[in-house]
């Protein structure tokens, strides 16, 4: 366990490796503010050396004293290592959610939607505890096949709210989209895909084209390939919608944007 003042870090750090420090500098120098997040220069943060804390600083310091401590303590840098911090049941069982196991021991279950050993709305992941520490490899993997879970998270959070990816295919994508109150997609048109929209709570004010329509639960309507649309909440409580993609190409560059709100290109 590392203690010491901020200070006291900064200045060792900027002695044995001021190329992360001027990285980090670079990178809070370029900050901009998004609604409730607080973004660092991306250029920036990249280009910072990938060295963890032990080899930069730690190993290299004159300025550091080593002393024992027995306080039970884990950094729960595994699954396994998670197991052996839960509360288990008398089958050495860490169940959490909606959970009925039967002849299984020494298992950590942590049940979602459905019955897996971890899930979310991600990925699910099975693994013996032995073999953990492979999920380095796994990872490995999936980059080298550039799989889209590394990229993109199933729940995306925007300026203006939140969607869910509930399906995908060749041709269609569905999700579910949640508008703050008071909040607005940018004016925008999309070259390669229509969209249909359900409203099923609040209500949503619908710009398409030169027409502009108020949607109440369980009203829709359609937004030609090609058309330009815009999305806003206009009342006090969040708007959850339906949305249907259909089109030759479904990724999320997809989109011209005419007007924003919050600055984006």
């Amino acid at each position: 366990i590392f203690l010491f003042r901020a200070s006291r870090y900064l200045e060792e750090l900027e002695k044995f490796r001021a190329d992360i420090m001027t990285a980090c500098r670079d990178a809070y120098a370029g900050k901009a503010d998004d609604m409730d997040f607080l973004r660092f220069d991306e250029a920036a943060f990249r280009a910072c050396p990938d060295e963890s804390i032990d080899y930069a600083v730690m190993e290299q310091t004159e300025s550091a004293a080593v002393l024992p401590i027995d306080a039970g303590w884990s950094d729960i840098g595994s699954w396994s290592a998670l197991w052996e911090a839960s509360e288990k049941n008398a089958d050495g069982n860490c169940e959490i959610g909606d959970v009925v196991s039967l002849n299984g021991s020494g298992n950590y279950i942590h049940a979602g939607s459905r019955m897996v050993v971890v899930e979310t709305k991600d990925a699910v992941f099975v693994a013996p505890k032995a073999r953990i520490d492979e999920i380095k490899a796994l990872v490995a993997k999936m980059t080298a096949t550039d799989r889209p879970e590394l990229e993109h998270h199933r729940v995306v959070y925007r300026p203006w709210g939140k969607y869910d990816s509930i399906d995908i295919g060749d041709r269609h994508q569905v999700k579910r989209i949640t508008v703050n109150p008071g909040a607005k997609l940018s004016v925008q048109k999309h070259h390669h895909r229509a969209e249909h929209w359900v409203v099923v709570r609040g209500c949503a004010k619908v710009t398409r084209g030169e027409e502009t329509i108020l949607l109440s639960e369980n009203e829709s309507t359609y937004i030609p390939l090609g058309e330009i649309h815009a999305l806003e909440n206009p009342g006090k409580i969040p708007l959850d919608l339906i949305e249907v993609q259909s089109g030759s190409y479904l990724g999320e560059d997809d989109i011209v944007r005419f007007e924003d709100k919050y600055g984006r290109a």
